[in-house]
């Protein structure tokens, strides 16, 4: 080929020999081909990415834009931007004429752009955005380690893994939008099931008030911390891994999984029955696993919480997290509130009243049991 470049005399092959020196000559000539430019082949194989190039060509469009153009063709303010980009964990340009931008960007301020015309607050866009981009991180992140586990294999050179990738890509990627948007409606539409507006609300032409009432759970598996002292790292991976399988499998209606921190998960219902037999369901599924795998125990809370970026904050949430802390392994402890909003369909004992941390006065706490199914009446 008359305009390929001089791989070699660029320093793109030294160090190699064999079959590694012929695959990176036909990588280089390939991504050569496809439009890649010698200054960005250079650049990624100093930086140990050439690999990558293939995937991030299918994913990626090429960069054309500066901030200050973006900022033009949208009418959008160059701080503002970088707030939202910031918030959403995507990098941003030290320089604002350097040209770093795809297409994909500027389409991307354009709907930050019309957000803004829409009367949304920038704070609460901003809170919005965070979600979204520490959401889709852990989802690109277990994407990348699915795909990793059936691309690489051994004897591998970057070659053979960055087309596999590339392959792979262009096969997937279409299919991922629609999966998410999927994913995102339903959920909207079961969370919106459960915000129920009230008169008094229709009336104040607002959800009211900021706090509301529900019911929180933690779950968290004993001796955790040893186990991240003594086994191997997959190990415990696997484990927080299932934690986190079983606790998604006992949400649905109106318990909702807010998250998984490691060794614990943190559930949330506006109906307190349905959170104890969620808790009992969680506990019985650790069971199960057998005796390689840690018991949990769990802790309820019912009483006024505030919604800020997906989570739940407040004095309720802190509550449960006290009173899960001293549950006994296999067991569902529930505070006097719970216990009270769920009198029937439980076998209750009185666990007796405890001083938790950071808690003023004394809790009364009770011990909650599936019903025994030769005498279906509630003990207290």
């Amino acid at each position: 080929m008359a305009d390929e470049p001089d791989f070699a005399a660029e320093g793109l092959l030294k160090g190699l020999r064999g079959k590694q020196r012929q695959d990176r000559l036909e990588l280089l000539r390939q991504l050569h081909e496809a439009g890649a430019p010698l200054d960005e082949l250079k650049k990624a194989a100093a930086e140990d990415r050439l690999a990558l190039l293939p995937v991030e060509m299918v994913l990626a469009r090429e960069a054309k834009y500066s901030a200050r153009d973006i900022a033009e063709a949208t009418g959008q303010d160059e701080q503002a931007m970088r707030r939202q980009r910031q918030a959403l964990g995507l990098p941003w340009g030290a320089d604002p004429d350097d040209k770093v931008f795809t297409e994909d960007d500027l389409e991307a301020a354009r709907r930050a752009r019309a957000f803004a015309e829409a009367g949304f607050p920038e704070e609460a866009t901003l809170e919005v955005s965070r979600v979204i981009g520490e959401a889709m991180s852990r989802v690109a992140a277990a994407i990348r380690n699915l795909v990793g586990e059936r691309i690489v294999r051994p004897g591998d050179t970057e070659r053979d893994v960055g087309l596999r990738y590339a392959e792979l890509a262009r096969e997937t990627a279409p299919l991922l939008g629609p999966v998410l948007e999927y994913v995102l409606n339903r959920h909207l539409v079961e969370q919106i099931r459960e915000d129920v507006i009230s008169r008094a609300e229709l009336q104040a032409g607002e959800i009211l008030p900021d706090a509301r009432e529900m019911t929180v759970c933690f779950a968290d598996l004993s001796d955790f911390t040893r186990l991240g002292e003594v086994a191997p790292v997959e190990e415990v991976g696997a484990v927080a891994g299932r934690l986190a399988a079983m606790a998604s499998e006992v949400a649905g209606g109106p318990v909702r999984l807010v998250k998984t921190i490691g060794d614990a998960a943190m559930l949330v219902s506006p109906e307190p029955p349905a959170l104890v037999e969620a808790a009992l369901a969680l506990v019985d599924a650790a069971e199960a696993e057998g005796e390689d795998f840690p018991q949990l125990h769990a802790g309820l809370a019912l009483g006024p919480v505030v919604s800020r970026g997906g989570d739940w904050y407040g004095h309720t949430v802190n509550l449960a997290s006290r009173i899960a802390a001293i549950a006994r392994p296999a067991s569902v402890l529930c505070e006097d509130a719970v216990h009270e909003a769920a009198p029937e369909g439980f076998r209750w004992s009185f666990a007796r009243e405890r001083r938790l941390k950071g808690v003023k006065r004394p809790v009364r706490l009770w011990r909650a049991r599936r019903l025994d199914p030769e005498n279906e009446e509630t003990a207290t």
